[in-house]
């Protein structure tokens, strides 16, 4: 197949790009390369070394005698977006180009504005593409669990079946978001959703959890196809900053009481997600929602995890418990569904098989590349203004 991989520099789209290139699919991955110069912004890196998107592809064609194709451009250049899908003519698009972080559109007003404007100008700009252009083709758009929120009843796969004074139907799940971030999601799916209602058009919308890991057969095979592994407090997960807090003897840190639970997933599960989604095409007129992890945890629990993983090869931790900068119940029912894409086969790789050896063992790797000064927040829900946080400026977007 034909497909597409937006954002396929980032850290889902990379290894994403990689296997479906070796599961012999035409792969071009479509970026516009801002994640590097959100580094640049936020006075971070990645923890693991990260070359050039050129010299990735160099690597990748090296190890694997297959061509990965670039087109560098911004989907909110509308005329960028259509020349794009026009010359490629897609079987799939894989769209992951978007700005992702929750604390990254929560710095100040500037911040939302750029995300709302970047991640629903993009989506649109390509929903239109794909009606006019190629409108059998089957769009893969990752979402989030964080479009549900923290409901106090069991989280449905998309859908829920309603009975409201003795008349039924099935709607949308209903939608809380945490976040300007997490607001931009719930938009995308509206917009997915009336575009396949009104166009006839298919879509997969893939609500995924925390994504963790670096490694996946494809990255492993020479260390300039290394994945990105983010651990500061604007776009690291709790899981990468506890890992790289016990690597440095520095205490983990606990958002508040630590009871907010989420569901995470292997970034080796993440492209095999893609995979199946791929194969198994939604059909026309369908918006088919997927909720995409494999595990649920407390953030409590994730500690007290990596902190046992740390003691068994030496290490000394403990935890500390700090203000929450969110705005978010610490302590809630969480149970979310998850049996459609292991309908399709997915075969889960497990937080207790990869803890050491993709998580822990890489930040004691690259150890000393840590900036101190970052793994603390930054940000805080409760400034967010016209101008709070960090001082910075959105990282402007180049076609």
């Amino acid at each position: 197949m034909k497909v597409l991989v937006l954002g396929g520099d980032g850290y889902c789209g990379w290894p994403t790009a990689l296997y479906l290139s070796d599961a012999e699919h035409e792969v071009v991955i479509v970026d516009n390369l801002i994640r590097r110069r959100w580094d640049k912004e936020l006075g971070a890196d990645s923890l693991t070394p990260i070359r050039s998107l050129e010299e990735r592809i160099d690597a990748w064609l090296d190890v694997s005698g297959r061509r990965i194709d670039i087109e560098v451009g911004d989907l909110c250049d509308s005329e960028f977006a259509r020349d794009v899908i026009d010359r490629h003519r897609p079987d799939a698009i894989v769209h992951y180009a978007e700005q992702r972080s929750a604390p990254y559109s929560m710095i100040d007003r500037e911040h939302a504005v750029f995300t709302h404007e970047n991640n629903l100008i993009g989506t649109l700009n390509l929903l239109f593409a794909i009606k006019e252009l190629v409108p059998e083709c089957h769009l893969i758009k990752l979402g989030t669990m964080g479009e549900y929120g923290q409901p106090n009843i069991d989280i449905e796969e998309g859908y829920i079946d309603i009975q409201h004074n003795g008349r039924s139907d099935r709607l949308p799940y209903p939608k809380q978001p945490g976040s300007f971030y997490h607001l931009t999601k719930v938009h995308d799916s509206h917009n997915i959703a009336f575009a396949c209602r009104i166009w006839g058009l298919r879509a997969t919308d893939l609500h995924q959890g925390v994504v963790y890991g670096t490694l996946t057969a494809q990255t492993e095979r020479d260390p300039r196809l290394v994945n990105r592994f983010d651990y500061e407090g604007v776009f690291g997960t709790a899981l990468n900053r506890f890992c790289v807090q016990a690597a440095i003897s520095h205490p983990l840190t606990i958002y508040g009481k630590g009871g907010q639970t989420r569901g995470f997933l292997d970034i080796r599960d993440t492209v095999r997600c893609i995979e199946l989604a791929m194969l198994n095409p939604a059909d026309q007129g369908e918006l088919r929602v997927y909720n995409q992890f494999t595990e649920q945890f407390s953030i409590r629990r994730i500690a007290e995890l990596v902190t046992d993983a740390a003691t068994k090869i030496g290490l000394e931790t403990r935890i500390e418990n700090l203000d929450n900068p969110r705005v978010e119940l610490e302590e809630h029912y969480y149970n979310a569904k998850h049996t459609r894409l292991l309908d399709l086969g997915l075969q889960p790789h497990y937080l207790s098989d990869s803890l050491l050896d993709s998580l822990l063992n890489v930040a004691l790797e690259y150890r000393d590349r840590v900036n101190h000064e970052l793994i603390r927040p930054r940000v805080d829900w409760r400034t967010t203004a016209d101008q709070a946080g960090p001082e910075t400026e959105p990282a402007a977007v180049v076609a």
